[in-house]
């Protein structure tokens, strides 16, 4: 029973696992966050070029 125990304790591939893991899930809130980030701005960007655009007709028709 020991050497189970003694051998359980030395294993490290689970918490190799789990590490990975981890790293996987920072990388993924990473991405969303910036997909997120980069989807708001894109969203203003094209807001202000329609708003432009309706200024710009409304001002060559008069």
């Amino acid at each position: 029973m020991a050497k189970l125990v003694a051998r359980f304790v030395k294993d490290k591939s689970g918490a190799t696992a789990i590490e990975y893991g981890l790293i996987a899930a920072l990388i993924a809130l990473a991405i969303m966050v910036g997909a997120t980030n980069l989807g708001s701005s894109l969203n203003e960007q094209f807001s202000f070029i329609a708003g432009e655009l309706d200024n710009a007709t409304t001002n060559a028709g008069q």
